[in-house]
């Protein structure tokens, strides 16, 4: 029997890693790399799973973020809109 192809090759370095994790870190060129790693056939399995993990946390915080600002700006905007007087737009 023989083994898959994954199995064969060497597990990633620690150098690998030090340079997939500072890449991750550059603003734009980062998140273009982790989709390029999630979604490419060549690259490693270990950092296709990790990539893919790292864009589905961001995903995540994303959603967060956009729900908790819009939960502040909702609160804002019915505080001040308690202030106005709406017979004028009559």
């Amino acid at each position: 029997m023989e083994m898959p192809p994954e199995y064969k090759k060497p597990p990633m370095t620690l150098g690998d890693w030090i340079i997939a994790v500072v890449i991750k870190r550059l603003p734009l060129i980062g998140f273009i790399m982790l989709i390029v790693w999630a979604v490419d056939t060549n690259t490693d399995p270990d950092k296709a799973n990790w990539a893919k993990a790292e864009l589905i946390v961001r995903l995540i915080i994303f959603a967060s973020v956009i729900i908790f600002i819009a939960i502040i700006g909702f609160s804002f905007f019915t505080n001040f809109a308690d202030e106005i007087d709406w017979s004028e737009f009559d």
